[in-house]
């Protein structure tokens, strides 16, 4: 029985060691592939618990902007004016029903998903709303920046987070003028470089460039056009299609203008595909084609930045295939993409404006008849299996 009992023993402490011998050639492989070429990129998960129901019975318009503070708090602004009668029945005069009513433009959530502040849509003393609001940022210091992208919307204005003015740049005009010192002319989007103190305009559906002013004072600094060109409004913007000669010019909207740790200005020149990228100072580094099949809208509707030290990877919005694509920011190789179009968690309808948070968590918006905000939770770093994710759907669900 003794002897018996010895050989189980044996036996066991073999199999263990098998098994454990096993696991450590599995980790072994796993790590030599992570370290012998295999491609990482950032991996998310939606979050379909973000944010929570907007009380009030108000219901979120078509979402062209988002940006996030020093506190990880998420503030967007929407058209409350793009609902329709149905949508928003019960503030028609006379009601039409019990659901629902317009929201507040500018909205800000926690961490949680809980709506704090909210306000906006009206003029007030010394400055005029959008009419057509578009982009929102939160700089440095806490102010709130935005954009407009109107008829004859030709400012930026700035507010407290309370929604108090601060000052307006700019004024109404009903026509281009992309070489202007004194206004804008259809504004897509604000961000900030906060080492210099200025704001970076990408100055978007009516004119045709980038635009850098003071952030305290509101003054031009400088502006430029497509290359590193002075911008000129009477240029051809024939579309670019592959195999044709690039536009000269920004065709538009430039939809975005964002700054990178290492000085880099990412340039979205949303309906000719491209990606263009300068030095600070305007003058023109590199350029890519994302999808340049993409015909309507454009592929690249926005960036935003991993939140890594180095920012190795940079995000593209792409509103019209319905994709947040991942790039090596080095490089500017797409490495992956996920979603897909549709109204479920995960998927989009004209994703429009992406930011991240200090964890490297996701928040894209979206238009037309998207009209929401989604998280997307940063799950680490993983080896590619896939150029097309699909749905990240959360591991186990």
């Amino acid at each position: 029985m003794k002897h018996t009992r010895n050989l189980l023993i044996g036996a066991t402490f073999l199999t263990l060691l098998a098994v454990l011998g096993l696991a450590q050639s599995t980790l072994e492989k796993a790590s030599a592939a992570q370290s012998n070429g295999a491609v990482m990129a950032p991996k998310f998960e939606v979050d379909p618990t973000f944010p929570k129901p907007l009380p009030n019975g108000w219901y979120q318009g078509q979402t062209i902007g988002v940006s996030v503070d020093a506190q990880d708090h998420v503030w967007i602004i929407h058209r409350s004016d793009s609902l329709d009668a149905v949508e928003a029945a019960a503030d028609q005069k006379p009601p039409l029903g019990e659901c629902c009513k317009l929201a507040p433009p500018v909205l800000e959530f926690d961490q949680q998903g809980t709506l704090l502040r909210h306000w906006g849509g009206q003029d007030g003393p010394g400055y005029q709303w959008p009419s057509s609001n578009h982009g929102i940022w939160i700089d440095h210091k806490g102010s709130v920046w935005i954009g407009g992208n109107g008829g004859d919307d030709g400012t930026v204005t700035k507010f407290t987070q309370d929604g108090k003015f601060i000052m307006q740049i700019g004024k109404r005009a009903p026509t281009p003028d992309s070489n202007s010192l004194e206004r804008f002319w259809k504004v897509a989007k604000i961000s900030e470089d906060p080492r210099t103190n200025e704001m970076y305009v990408a100055d978007g559906y009516g004119n045709k460039r980038v635009a850098v002013i003071d952030e305290d004072t509101g003054k031009f600094k400088r502006i430029w056009g497509a290359y590193g060109n002075v911008p000129d409004d009477k240029a051809d913007l024939g579309r670019y299609t592959n195999g044709s000669k690039p536009a000269p010019q920004f065709r538009g909207p430039v939809h975005c203008a964002d700054l990178s740790v290492d000085n880099l200005v990412y340039v979205c020149d949303r309906t000719n595909d491209r990606l263009q990228v300068f030095t600070r100072e305007g003058k023109f580094v590199k350029e890519i084609f994302v999808a340049p099949e993409s015909l309507g809208d454009g592929s690249t509707w926005d960036t935003a930045f991993s939140r890594d030290p180095q920012q190795r990877f940079i995000y593209i919005a792409d509103g019209r295939n319905q994709k947040l694509r991942i790039f090596d920011r080095a490089s500017l190789t797409e490495l992956t993409n996920f979603g897909e179009g549709g109204h479920y968690p995960g998927q989009f309808y004209s994703m429009h404006s992406i930011a991240t948070d200090s964890k490297g968590n996701l928040y894209t918006t979206e238009t037309y008849q998207g009209r929401r905000v989604q998280r997307f939770l940063y799950k680490g770093l993983g080896p590619v299996t896939k150029k097309e994710q699909g749905v990240p759907w959360p591991t186990g669900h």
